[in-house]
C-alpha cells in the first residue's frame, strides 16, 4: 500500500530546522487502516532529536521556535495529523536512557550507599514550620498473627497493625519502612501486650525516637450459645491491642472492644402497655441495634483479655445479638428485652459500673449509640472514669458505631 507524504515547515528562520523534543498530538479522523501510527510517531519522534536534525543548521541558522506538520494519507478514507511542537526551553537530553526492566541488576552495598535519602536531609530542607511531630508511621498493613487467648491457646487472625513514632523537630523524616521492617522481626510471635512493649521499645532505638504507639486490630472470635435451644455460633468481635511508650519509657496498655447488643426502649414499652390497658389496642414497642465501644486501660501487673471485655459488657447490658436462633430463642430474646429495656444513658452507666469495679481496669472511656427505628437520627452517650491525666470523654466519631 503507498503512503503519500507532504511536509510543510514554518519557521522564524526557513534555513534551520527547528529542535523538536517536544510534544506529539495525533488527530485521527479514521485510524482503522493505519494501526502503527503510534509506533510511526515514535519513529518521527526520535527522528526528529537524532543529532543530525537538531542543533544549528549547516548554514548557520538559529534553532529557535518553529513548528513542524507531517500529513499522512494512505487511503482515501484515512487521514492523519501529526503536530510537533518546539521544546527549545527544555535542554535536550544528554543521553537516551533504557526503558527496558533489568530482572538482572542486584544492588550491592556500594550501590546502596549511592541512593539518595530525602527523609534525613538537614533542618534546612524541612517545608513548612520545624517543630516536633507528635505521631507519624504506618497505618494498615495486615498480616496474619497468632492472637493471645485467656486460655492460652492462640489463634491466628488476620491483623491490621497501626505503628507510629515521635519526630524531633529539626529532623526531616523517620525511615518509614523500618516501621513495617521492625515489626515484622516478631511476626511468628504471639500477639499480646507482652510482646507489644517488645516491639515499641525496638521502635524508640531503630528509628531514633522519644516515644512510640502501636495498635493491632482484629476480628476476635468467641462461641455463643443460643438462649434456650442446644445450638451455637460464632460471635465476633472488633477488638484493638495498643500500646504506648513515653520519653521516660513508661508503658502504657489497652484493649479496645466493640459489643453489639439490643435496646428495647423503656419509654415505648410503657406506651404499649398502655394502649393494650386503656383501649384494648396491640403494639410493639421499638427496640434497635445498638452498640458500645469501650477503651480499658490495663492496671499494672494485672491481664485483661478479649474475653473479659466481653464479659463485662454483657453483665451490664444482658442483651447481646444472637447467632443462631430457633423459635424458643427467639421468644426468649424478647423477654430478655423486656426485662432488660434500657435507654442510651442507662446504657452508659451500666457499663461504667462493671468496669469501674474491675480491678484489672485502671481507666476506661465509654461510647454508646442506640440506632434508633423510631427515629431518622441516633441516640449516643459517652462517659469516662475521670483519672487527672486520664482517657478524654471527647468522643466524636459515632458513624463508626453503626452496626
Amino acid at each position: 500500500m503507498g503512503i503519500g507524504l507532504n511536509l510543510w515547515f514554518f519557521s522564524g528562520e526557513a534555513r534551520a530546522f527547528p529542535s523538536c523534543q517536544g510534544l506529539i498530538f495525533f488527530f485521527a479522523a479514521s485510524c482503522s487502516t493505519f494501526p502503527c501510527a503510534a509506533t510511526l510517531a515514535q519513529l518521527v519522534e526520535r527522528l526528529i532529536r537524532n543529532e543530525k536534525v537538531a542543533g544549528s543548521s549547516p548554514a548557520g541558522g538559529s534553532s529557535t521556535g518553529g513548528s513542524i506538520f507531517f500529513s499522512l494519507f494512505a487511503t482515501p478514507g484515512f487521514s492523519l495529523t501529526l503536530f510537533l511542537m518546539s521544546r527549545a526551553d527544555q535542554p535536550p537530553r544528554s543521553r537516551d536512557l533504557s526503558r527496558r526492566y533489568d530482572r538482572a541488576f542486584r544492588a550491592d552495598e556500594a550501590y546502596r550507599a549511592s541512593l539518595p535519602d530525602m527523609q534525613n536531609k538537614d533542618a534546612s530542607q524541612i517545608q513548612g514550620a520545624n517543630v516536633p511531630i507528635q505521631h507519624v508511621g504506618i497505618s494498615g498493613f495486615r498480616l496474619p498473627m497468632q492472637v493471645v487467648t485467656r486460655d492460652g491457646k492462640p489463634i491466628t487472625l488476620e491483623c491490621t497493625v497501626t505503628g507510629s513514632v515521635s519526630l524531633a523537630a529539626d529532623r526531616k523524616g523517620i525511615n518509614m519502612s523500618r516501621i513495617m521492617r521492625t515489626f515484622y522481626e516478631f511476626k511468628d510471635r504471639v500477639i499480646s501486650h507482652e510482646l507489644l512493649e517488645e516491639i515499641l521499645i525496638r521502635y524508640k532505638k531503630d528509628l531514633e525516637c522519644s516515644r512510640a504507639r502501636i495498635l493491632i486490630e482484629f476480628q476476635y472470635p468467641i462461641m455463643q450459645k443460643s438462649l434456650r435451644s442446644s445450638l451455637e455460633g460464632w460471635q465476633y468481635y472488633r477488638a484493638v491491642l495498643e500500646g504506648t511508650i513515653d520519653d521516660l519509657d513508661r508503658l502504657r496498655r489497652y484493649v479496645h472492644f466493640d459489643f453489639v447488643y439490643s435496646s428495647a426502649c423503656p419509654c415505648s414499652a410503657e406506651l404499649t402497655e398502655h394502649a393494650r390497658e386503656a383501649r384494648d389496642t396491640y403494639g410493639i414497642p421499638h427496640s434497635q441495634r445498638s452498640k458500645a465501644r469501650v477503651v480499658a486501660e490495663i492496671s499494672p501487673g494485672k491481664a485483661l483479655f478479649v474475653e473479659d471485655m466481653k464479659d463485662l459488657c454483657l453483665a451490664a447490658l444482658q442483651t447481646e445479638t444472637q447467632v443462631m436462633v430457633k423459635r424458643e430463642d427467639e421468644q426468649a430474646f424478647a423477654e430478655l428485652n423486656g426485662a432488660y429495656s434500657k435507654f442510651v444513658e442507662d446504657a452508659a452507666r451500666l457499663v461504667y459500673e462493671q468496669f469501674d469495679a474491675d480491678l484489672r481496669v485502671r481507666d476506661f472511656v465509654i461510647a454508646c449509640s442506640h440506632l434508633e427505628s423510631l427515629h431518622s437520627h441516633d441516640a449516643v452517650s459517652v462517659i469516662n472514669k475521670g483519672m487527672p491525666g486520664g482517657l478524654s470523654a471527647d468522643f466524636h466519631n459515632f458513624r463508626d458505631l453503626i452496626c
